[in-house]
């Protein structure tokens, strides 16, 4: 180990002048060393040592904000990049909700001809938007500082907009559809469509303006048609409705007048029993009576009549497998 040795120089005329030694001695054969420095170098030690150690601290400060300003700079990007990443994803998922919705539009084409309407134009469904007051990718706040990115996100934003333009269209079309749908579905179950009896299947006498009349031997109106049956088979409601009638007319003899709305009511007569009541709501097929030969009648038949809105029509032409429904 060196042993320092200061000697100051006592030759020196001022104290300015002054000189010091340093003697650096090894503790092995070493040769000694030293070092002189005047009294003036040692003045400016401490503003030496200042200044230097303000520059290293300066140097230190520089490289801790600028590797703090890198590591910013690398979160931003970062943040960045998953950004972008998460506009890609949701561009994808927008894709394939497009894709769903053109397939619903193409269901909700069948659904509004099932319920009679006419489709919605394809043009319609594009739903595009214009005029002022619009939003338009340079007045997005990303445009300045990230084109590319505030390019991404208008985009995906757009996309959202017209998905959501054409849900709200589409919503609205199959409200409309099933409302017309739920319309045709009660006229439908209101339409007297069976024959209302089980009978023999043959049908005595049809419907005509001017018929020979059995028992009056003269040329009357025969409002409806005769189905051949036994006395006690069942008669049944030919559609959906109300019984707003259940006695007995005259010539009718016992009779049950249904209202199955829309115009439609239907008339049962000659029946042997009625077990039906009036105001009793009734189903298409639902027991009413039982065919028999009451009122003007030459033998057990059911005579049956359909009018619509007051009129007496063709019960053959409400029949599905007899006739055509209008």
């Amino acid at each position: 180990m060196d042993d320092v040795t200061l000697a100051r120089d006592q030759d020196a005329p001022t104290m300015t002048n002054q000189r010091w030694t340093f003697l650096c001695v090894s503790e092995d054969e070493s040769p000694v060393r030293q070092f002189t420095v005047t009294q003036r170098a040692l003045l400016y030690l401490p503003s030496w040592t200042a200044g230097v150690v303000t520059v290293m601290a300066a140097l230190a400060m520089i490289i801790v904000i600028d590797g703090s300003a890198r590591v910013e700079v690398l979160k931003v990007q970062a943040e960045k990049d998953a950004i972008s990443r998460e506009v890609e994803a949701i561009r994808a998922r927008v894709s394939q909700v497009e894709g769903s919705l053109d397939q619903f539009i193409d269901n909700d084409e069948r659904f509004r001809l099932v319920a009679g309407l006419d489709p919605i134009d394809a043009e319609i469904f594009e739903v595009g938007v214009g005029g002022p007051g619009l939003t338009t990718l340079e007045s997005d706040p990303m445009w300045e500082t990230d084109p590319a990115a505030a390019e991404a996100v208008f985009s995906a934003s757009y996309d959202l907009g017209a998905i959501e333009r054409r849900a709200s269209l589409l919503s609205e079309s199959m409200a409309e559809a099933m409302e017309s749908l739920l319309a045709n579905y009660a006229r439908l179950a209101a339409m007297p469509s069976i024959e209302p009896t089980a009978g023999t299947g043959r049908r005595s006498s049809s419907f005509s303006q001017a018929r020979l009349h059995p028992i009056y031997d003269r040329t009357m109106p025969h409002l409806g048609m005769d189905l051949a049956a036994v006395e006690g088979a069942p008669i049944l409601a030919a559609a959906d409705g109300v019984v707003i009638y259940a006695g007995y007319k005259v010539g009718y003899g016992r009779t049950v007048d249904v209202d199955h709305g829309f115009g439609f009511m239907t008339r049962y007569a000659h029946a042997s029993r009625i077990v039906a009541e009036s105001g009793q709501e009734v189903s298409r097929g639902d027991f009413l009576a039982y065919v028999g030969d009451s009122g003007t009648a030459t033998a057990s038949h059911l005579h049956y009549e359909v009018w619509v809105d007051g009129v007496a029509q063709d019960p053959t032409e409400y029949i599905l497998l007899g006739g055509v429904i209008p």
